[in-house]
């Protein structure tokens, strides 16, 4: 049994996602001068969608295997369309990910004036969208909250952002678009293709008619289609302008949770549902992640601009994310899901300093041009250090457990890719240690700096919230991993028995 008991007639899946719509409707009627209320009412409602997400969490049953609190209607049957909603242990990380990043970020956007009204809106409505997608077991239904998810980075950016704010948002736009493109074929595929005329994701990978033939073809397209979004290589160039352009906020739901969405895709539907065609293409797409690992690690080592060392240390770590997920082994992909929850925790409390917390006082992001930041902002340069140790795998952080898992996965499969990805690790080091000093240890660049404004409780609030999360998964990682481990298992073993039958 889980740790609570909560009803099982309450929809509480469906409350979660509404729990966002809902405040993104009521805030429409508030008058565009009630700017305090409208960030009452949003973050509010984000703490509630995390209450209810932590419910959820709480109350399921590690000793049950499959999909639990399931809610299932008939929504367009004719085509085999449906309501379908459930969660096991894979989407329950990401559901607690989701609402611990939505409120820091909401609480990281009270410094919000202009246009707050559709700031507000466009926010909330994205992140309702990330809610629907970890919670859909409906192919079709998956892809609706997949798209009401990705649309409105492309207004968040393009209006409330910086630094080519225009060009960052239309490049994501354009390869995110892209990307659907190849997924809406690829399900189209599956639907045809398998006969069985539904997009219920668990009638499919019960039974998978599909041919080998078919889904040497169709994986492919579904794998990268999703990929695009999680900035895997070579489709990862829109991550770093996009991280760079964005305001704080949607910063840290870009790195945070939407790359997620694109991992999750790649694991839940075309791993789960094609394990012939990831038997056959897994290996190349393991090839390619090294790319992602070491080039992204290496290229921020390079950097001066703040955001683009966390965008592409960004591309670094989902790239073994996407490495654990082509291994295919069960502790490899405990790894990947472990890794996308930290990462997750790691970039939001990344942004909420250097956007919210540095970028809004200085007004730069440079390198050369900061310094000696410890001295006015001590909390700030705690935090990000905190957040440092989880980048660099150290032991007593959440981002450890989820490296050392990730590298013993694919050393299983692919012992070579494990010892050249290796080399991300002292990189990562260097250029972590080297903003660490430059921005809070170096001399003092700028003597203006030394007279900036306090940080608020805002500030201080949202980025404690992260640094616990950190330390409590690193100290307690068992009580996470347990319940992701009964979620990958299933997909694990299924991969495993493909890949045996195929020798």
């Amino acid at each position: 049994m889980g740790l609570i008991t909560i009803s099982t007639d309450i929809p509480w899946l469906s409350l979660i996602w509404l729990s966002l719509l809902v405040p993104s409707v009521l805030i429409a009627f508030i008058p565009e001068t009630q700017q305090q209320l409208m960030r009452l009412v949003g973050t509010g409602f984000a703490f509630i969608s995390l209450v209810l997400s932590l419910l959820i969490f709480f109350a399921y049953d590690p000793q049950v295997a499959g999909f639990q609190f399931v809610e299932r209607l008939d929504w367009i049957p004719q085509i085999g369309i449906n309501y379908l909603l459930g969660v096991d242990g894979i989407s329950l990380a990401m559901l607690v990910l989701n609402g611990v990043v939505i409120f820091t970020g909401s609480l990281m956007s009270w410094n919000i004036e202009k246009r707050a009204k559709e700031y507000w809106i466009w926010l909330l409505l994205l992140t309702t969208g990330v809610y629907g997608v970890f919670v859909s077991l409906d192919l079709f239904l998956f892809f609706v909250f997949y798209e009401l998810a990705v649309l409105p980075m492309y207004l968040l950016i393009g209006i409330w952002g910086s630094t080519r704010k225009e060009y960052g948002a239309m490049k994501l736009t354009l390869f995110l678009m892209a990307g659907s493109a190849m997924a809406i074929i690829a399900m189209l595929g599956i639907y045809f293709q398998s006969g069985l005329r539904t997009f219920d994701m668990m009638v499919l990978a019960r039974n998978i008619t599909m041919s080998a033939e078919y889904q040497r073809i169709f994986f492919p397209l579904l794998f990268l289609g999703f990929a695009v979004l999680s900035g895997m290589f070579p489709f990862h160039t829109w991550s770093p302008t996009g991280h760079v352009a964005a305001p704080t906020a949607v910063s840290m739901l870009h790195a945070g949770v939407l790359m997620k969405l694109g991992a999750y895709g790649c694991l839940r539907a075309a791993m789960w549902l094609m394990p012939e065609g990831a038997r056959e293409w897994l290996p190349f797409m393991a090839v390619l992640t090294i790319l992602n690992v070491v080039y992204g690690a290496t290229i921020a080592m390079a950097q001066r601009d703040a955001k683009f060392i966390i965008g592409y240390s960004s591309v670094s770590h989902m790239g073994l994310v996407m490495m654990a997920l082509a291994s295919g082994t069960q502790i490899g992909l405990v790894g990947a899901v472990l890794q996308m929850f930290a990462h997750g925790i790691m970039t939001a409390l990344f942004f909420s300093v250097v956007g919210r917390m540095i970028y809004e006082r200085t007004h730069t992001r440079q390198l050369p041009e900061l310094g000696g930041l410890g001295r006015v902002m001590p909390f700030a340069a705690v935090m990000f250090i905190l957040g440092g140790l989880s980048s660099m795998g150290m032991p007593g952080f959440a981002g450890f457990w989820a490296e050392f898992a990730i590298f013993i996965g694919v050393w299983e499969r692919y012992p070579l890719i494990a010892v050249i990805a290796a080399v991300s690790i002292p990189i990562t080091g260097a250029y972590i240690l080297r903003a660490v000093y430059s921005v809070f240890f170096d001399e003092v660049k700028n003597p203006e700096f030394l007279t900036l404004p306090k940080l608020t409780w805002q500030e201080y609030s949202g980025a404690l919230i992260l640094a616990s999360i950190l330390i409590l998964v690193g100290i307690f990682p068992g009580f996470l991993t347990d319940i992701i481990n009964m979620g990958v298992a299933p997909i694990a073993q299924q991969l495993n028995d493909v890949i045996v039958a195929g020798r």
